[in-house]
């Protein structure tokens, strides 16, 4: 998944973007406003933890576009800010969470997690695909009680991003941007994508026929049905 990290400390934001890429996250970093008000104008984001204390550009503001341009990302406040009408004009402005300085890098990916499970409605981490089941927090896929250990971190980040977007055709430059981080051109990116799409089929036919996994003529993919 996009993460966009606005954050005018250098070394926090270095720091985050390392824990976060190590778990599995796409990550931008900006340093200020401006730059990040250019990014957010043309480029799609799931995560965008927003820095209110930025110096060349109002929190608050930037939060609002951040509203506008991406509105289907989570947006999450880091503040050091110990006002509570801060927050709580944060919140009203549709941010998700916040979370004040200093604060773990745990908790942070544990509020992120959380709020994508919201989001796509998920009650459990664990999701039964007639007989396959992916854990989303482990990031690992069983067949019954047989470890599926052929499946690389990309084919899982695909499996993943689809069953957030359950029942939804996802085109190959969505699936790209939001796994890769970047769109390619249109030829490159049909063949990348199917390509990894085949190696998953391949890998789960040893145990059963991934029939979940439906290909959307001239369109894309999708997870058709969850059990």
């Amino acid at each position: 998944m996009n993460v966009l990290i606005i954050e005018d400390e250098k070394a926090l934001a270095y720091e985050i973007e390392l824990f976060l890429s190590k778990n599995n996250f796409v990550c931008e970093v900006c340093f200020d406003g401006r730059s990040a008000s250019e990014k957010l104008a043309v480029n799609l984001y799931d995560f965008v933890l927003l820095d209110l204390g930025l110096p060349d550009y109002e929190g608050l503001d930037l939060l609002k576009e951040a509203k506008k341009s991406n509105p289907e990302a989570a947006c999450i406040i880091l503040t050091a800010r110990a006002e509570v009408s801060d927050r709580v004009k944060g919140l009203d402005l549709g941010a998700d969470d916040y979370l004040p300085k200093p604060f773990s890098l745990l908790e942070l990916q544990s509020r992120m997690q959380a709020i994508t499970r919201r989001k796509f409605g998920l009650v459990n981490h664990i999701i039964d695909l007639d007989g396959f089941l992916v854990n989303l927090t482990d990031r690992n896929i069983m067949y019954h009680t047989t470890s599926v250990n052929t499946i690389t971190k990309k084919e899982f980040d695909l499996i993943a991003y689809m069953l957030l977007n359950k029942n939804r055709t996802l085109t190959r430059a969505q699936l790209s941007e939001h796994i890769w981080g970047s769109i390619v051109n249109d030829d490159y990116d049909s063949n990348f994508i199917d390509a990894h799409i085949k190696n998953i089929r391949k890998k789960l036919s040893v145990f059963a026929p991934a029939d979940w996994l439906e290909t959307v003529r001239g369109l894309g993919y999708r997870i058709k049905t969850i059990v």
